[in-house]
C-alpha cells in the first residue's frame, strides 16, 4: 500500500499531502463529471483514508455543487487534519458584482463558500483568475481582512502572468498585506509554458506550486490514440481544450512517458505524475480521479522514483514556450 508523503506549502509551515484531490469532477454541470453526489463523497473519503489531506475546489464548479459535496464529506471527517482550498473570481450570478475580485464580491463569496462547505474557515482561499478591472490593492486588502478575521488561513492565486503575480507579491510586501502562499498554474509534461513564466517567480519567492491538469485532461493517461477519434463519453470528446493537446510534439512526449512506464512496470499516468513530483518547485499536483481505481493509480505515482535520465527523456520530447504554443 502506498504510504502518503507530505511537504510544506511553499515557505509556510503548512503540511500538505504530495497529491491534492481536485474536486471539479464532483458535480453535474458537464457530461464528463461524476454526476453522483454519494459516489463523490465516497471517493473523497477514500482519498482521506489514503492519507490525502489536501482538497481543492472552487465556488464556480457546478455552481457551488462541488463545494456542497465537499461539505458533506467533511461532516464525517476530522476537519482539523484537512487543508481545504477553494477559489473566487468566476461569475456566480448574472448581475453587477456577480463576479470578479472586488472587495464586495470576495467577502460575499467567501461567506457563501463557507456555508456550502459547512465550515468556519477555509485553509487556502485562491483568486481563480486575475481581475484587470479591480485594483490589486483592493483585492489584497480584502483577502488580508479574511485572514485577519479568521475566515481564511492562507491565500493563493491561479493562472496569471509572471508580471501580475510579481506585482501582487511586491504590493503585499510594501503594504504589509497577507502574501500569496501558493500558485495554481497549468503544468504537465505537455503543458510546460509556465516554466518560462510563473515557475521562475514561484521558485525565487518561495511560493508553493499546485499544478492543475497534471494529466492534461487525461491525455497523459495514454487512453487516446494518434489516428483515432476520442471515444464517446471521454473528456476529449466533449472538450476542445483537451483535443488541443493532440499535436505531434505532445504525442512524442506521450511516447516517452509510455517508454518509461514500460521500464518501471507503471502506467503512463503514474509516470506523468511522478515526473511532476520530480520538478522544482512543485508542491502537490491536483489529481481528479473519477473512481477509486483511478485514485489508486494516481497514488501509485508516489512509489515511483524516476532516474534523472528518465526525467530528462520525458522533458526532451518538447521545448517549453511562453505564451503557450
Amino acid at each position: 500500500m502506498t504510504e502518503m508523503a507530505y511537504t510544506k506549502l511553499g515557505s509556510t509551515g503548512l503540511d500538505v499531502s504530495r497529491l491534492c484531490l481536485g474536486c471539479m469532477n464532483f458535480g453535474s454541470e458537464q457530461s464528463w463529471m461524476l454526476g453522483d453526489a454519494d459516489a463523490s463523497v465516497d471517493l473523497i473519503h477514500a482519498a482521506l483514508d489514503a492519507g490525502i489531506n489536501f482538497l481543492d475546489t472552487a465556488n464556480v464548479y457546478s455552481g457551488g455543487e462541488s463545494e456542497e459535496i465537499v461539505g458533506r464529506a467533511l461532516d464525517s471527517a476530522n476537519r482539523d487534519d484537512l487543508v481545504v482550498a477553494t477559489k473566487v473570481y468566476g461569475e456566480m450570478r448574472d448581475a453587477p458584482n456577480g463576479s470578479g475580485l472586488s472587495r464586495k464580491h470576495i467577502l460575499d463569496q467567501c461567506e457563501a463558500s463557507l456555508d456550502r462547505l459547512g465550515t468556519d474557515y477555509v485553509d487556502l482561499y485562491q483568486i481563480h483568475r486575475w481581475d484587470d478591472e479591480t485594483p490589486v490593492e483592493e483585492t489584497l486588502a480584502a483577502l488580508d481582512h479574511l485572514v485577519e478575521s479568521g475566515r481564511v488561513r492562507y491565500i493563493g492565486a491561479s493562472t496569471t502572468t509572471a508580471y501580475r503575480f510579481t506585482k501582487a507579491l511586491y504590493t503585499s510586501d510594501v503594504e504589509d498585506y497577507e502574501r500569496f502562499a501558493c500558485m495554481q498554474p497549468e503544468y504537465s509534461a505537455v503543458a510546460r509554458h509556465e516554466e518560462a513564466n510563473l515557475l521562475e517567480v514561484c521558485e525565487g519567492e518561495g511560493v508553493g506550486v499546485i499544478p492543475w491538469s497534471p494529466l492534461a485532461g487525461g491525455f497523459l493517461t495514454g487512453k487516446y490514440r494518434r489516428d483515432a477519434d476520442p471515444g464517446e463519453g471521454t473528456r476529449a470528446a466533449a472538450s476542445e481544450s483537451v483535443r488541443s493537446y493532440f499535436t505531434e510534439e505532445n504525442w512524442a512526449v506521450l511516447d516517452a512517458v509510455r517508454d518509461v512506464a514500460d521500464e518501471e512496470d507503471a502506467t503512463p499516468a503514474q509516470v506523468a505524475l511522478a515526473w511532476l513530483l520530480h520538478r522544482d518547485p512543485v508542491t502537490a499536483p491536483i489529481v481528479g480521479p473519477k473512481s477509486e481505481a483511478q485514485l489508486r493509480e494516481n497514488l501509485g505515482a508516489l512509489d515511483l522514483s524516476l532516474s534523472p535520465a528518465q526525467v530528462d527523456r520525458v522533458a526532451a520530447a518538447k521545448t517549453p514556450r511562453y505564451p503557450k504554443a
